[in-house]
């Protein structure tokens, strides 16, 4: 799995990492089981401190996406609770429409654009 990391980017490095593992898995990059190098590994790997990434497997943890075992280390878990995953979508999506709302962006382009984008991870 390659991580990009945008130093320049306004967006912290654990939540671009965080989204990095995500979208990996969306795209089939990353299976379910398959193990996350070690913190101090892909620290090393992508040039942050393992603090950064330590975040970052910890939210991801949080969002039911990984566990953590002492001797395997971090391993894809996906969280099989879809109406949990649902209001969590829903509640962000609250937020995004609205802000298209703002933007005068009509419902068509916004289906299209999740048409587009979810054609994606298929």
């Amino acid at each position: 799995m390659i991580i990009k990391i945008d130093f320049q980017s306004d967006e912290a490095l654990y939540m671009q990492l965080r989204n990095q593992i995500i979208l990996g898995i969306a795209t089939s990059v990353i299976q379910e089981g398959d193990a996350l190098p070690s913190v101090r590994q892909l620290a090393d790997d992508i040039g942050i401190n393992m603090h950064t990434v330590n975040k970052a497997y910890a939210l991801l943890r949080q969002e039911g996406i990984l566990t953590i075992d002492r001797r395997k280390g971090a391993i894809i878990a996906l969280d099989r609770d879809k109406m949990q995953a649902m209001q969590e979508m829903k509640s962000q999506l609250k937020v995004v429409l609205a802000k298209a709302c703002c933007k005068n962006i009509s419902c068509q382009e916004v289906h299209d654009m999740v048409d587009e984008i979810y054609q994606e991870y298929k």
